[in-house]
């Protein structure tokens, strides 16, 4: 993994398509690598989420292209390489795995991101419904050792209708998605484990997803 982050610390140094151009066959080479290390974490993760039995890393794997269309950063690249593991591919809107390497900033991430409306009302109101049941599992200290709580980038300033304001886990309503990261130092994935130690990180946030899925399978029985 160190060469991966060697090359992406200077592809963020050099974000230009004739430095790129200049090194393409150096990011074929390292892609292939990452997305050999996403095949053997799936296979760890499948022993016990059997949701990802038969998922490939190459269906995960996100471009390293940016879209720029709509940006003031017209940079045209990614300086980070990332996988989201979950059934189907990256493109499934379910709770799954998030693997993100970058220079300074490497983490590990589960949960559901941007989820759209009626998902998001849904699963505000399971926790409402199922508060003591979720609060455990944010509350179980291996989970906590690893994962500093739900994502509070996006929160509404106030509990949203229709649930009382008073209620006692509210900020848990507010939030706009329900994701949670683990920061990683870049020497944890320098060990020689590392692939093992992600994939138990990762497993410790199963119980997460398994509630944030269990609310999306109901809406898609509806």
């Amino acid at each position: 993994m160190k060469d991966i982050l060697n090359y992406l610390r200077e592809l963020r140094a050099h974000n230009n398509r004739e430095w790129f151009n200049a090194h393409k066959e150096e990011y074929t080479l390292l892609r292939k690598r990452f997305e050999l290390y996403v095949d053997k974490i799936i296979a760890l993760l499948s022993l016990h989420d059997e949701e990802l039995r038969g998922l490939e890393a190459k269906d995960c794997l996100y471009r390293i292209y940016r879209d720029i269309r709509f940006s003031a950063d017209k940079t045209p690249y990614k300086c980070h390489f990332a996988a989201y593991m979950v059934r189907g591919g990256k493109n499934n809107p379910r709770a799954g795995y998030y693997l993100h390497i970058e220079p300074d900033n490497c983490m590990l991430s589960a949960g559901l991101w941007c989820p759209e409306p009626h998902v998001l009302k849904a699963v505000r109101q399971a926790i409402y419904d199922n508060c003591d049941e979720f609060v455990e599992i944010l509350e179980n200290p291996k989970f906590k050792k690893i994962y500093a709580g739900i994502n509070e980038e996006r929160m509404l300033k106030i509990v949203p209708r229709p649930f009382p304001r008073d209620f006692e886990y509210g900020n848990l309503l507010k939030h706009r998605d329900y994701s949670v990261i683990g920061q990683k130092e870049e020497a944890f994935f320098e060990s020689e484990d590392w692939i093992h130690r992600t994939a138990d990180e990762l497993l410790v946030a199963q119980p997460l997803n398994q509630f944030l899925n269990y609310t999306y399978d109901e809406l898609l029985d509806l």
